[in-house]
């Protein structure tokens, strides 16, 4: 029987395969877990069904199992393979020793993000040697309108796609919205930004862009700077915001930026 006038999702169903992505999606947005028959409500199909897809997942180790609560949660496979992915791993590689250097000399936790939907993806990140740091996880997943970072990831775009943007995140306030538009001005006039943490109460967000060879903005290095009451001849903000233009610069540039400039 011809299919060239099939529908794609009928030349190409594969159920099993669309309800193992289904059970990774889910547990995804589950930080604590859930069960198997929560699961299979959640996904609006028998117990039966979700039972098989469990097991080879857990069998596979993309899922974990905690015998005395019966909650099925992610591992880490997922983040890893990720990171194995050849544009993450050459990003996070170069990047490493210049963030580990920057996290020393301005004694400030420095964290490397990626555009991700809707959301900044943290996918590096360093702490400083003195015992008061604020910093974000690695693998740490938050809506651009809250973040330096996602104001320099998304800088390029056109405004109407940045309005898009902030209207499909619900969470997001008039403020936050504010403080990010602001946020995304300066990253445009002066290729760098300084905003107010809408998180956390005194932090200040530095963040710079990271470009590729062909001058698009790929990743975003992010200091939430704090200011401590027992300084130890800490650089101040401004210090800091000037050494975190000079990183950016550097790592992309080795990611072949300057090239592109020169052309």
């Amino acid at each position: 029987m011809p299919t060239d006038n099939l529908d794609t999702s009928e030349k190409y169903s594969a159920p099993a395969l669309s309800k193992g992505l289904d059970i990774l999606e889910l547990l995804a947005t589950q930080s604590a877990g859930m069960k198997k028959s929560d699961i299979a409500k959640s996904l609006k199909r028998s117990v039966s069904e979700i039972f098989r897809m469990l097991a080879v997942l857990v069998e596979r180790n993309y899922v974990s199992v905690d015998v005395a609560s019966e909650h099925y949660s992610l591992t880490l496979k997922l983040f890893e393979i990720s990171h194995r992915h050849p544009p993450i791993k050459r990003l996070t590689k170069v990047a490493s020793d210049v963030m580990a250097d920057l996290a020393i000399s301005l004694n400030q936790s420095i964290h490397l993000s990626i555009l991700y939907g809707n959301n900044i993806l943290v996918i590096s990140q360093n702490d400083p040697p003195g015992n008061n740091v604020t910093s974000v996880r690695l693998g740490a997943r938050i809506p651009v309108t809250q973040t330096g970072s996602g104001a320099v990831l998304i800088h390029q775009l056109s405004s109407q796609k940045r309005d898009d943007i902030c209207d499909q995140i619900d969470t997001a306030t008039q403020e936050q919205i504010k403080v990010f538009k602001e946020a995304v001005i300066q990253v445009q006039n002066f290729g760098y930004c300084v905003s107010p943490s809408m998180v956390i109460a005194g932090v200040q967000n530095i963040s710079v862009p990271v470009f590729d060879y062909s001058g698009k903005v790929i990743a975003a290095l992010t200091i939430p700077f704090i200011q401590r009451l027992i300084t130890n001849n800490d650089p101040d903000l401004n210090t800091a915001a000037n050494a975190m233009l000079l990183a950016g610069e550097q790592v992309s540039n080795f990611l072949g930026a300057n090239a592109a400039l020169s052309i």
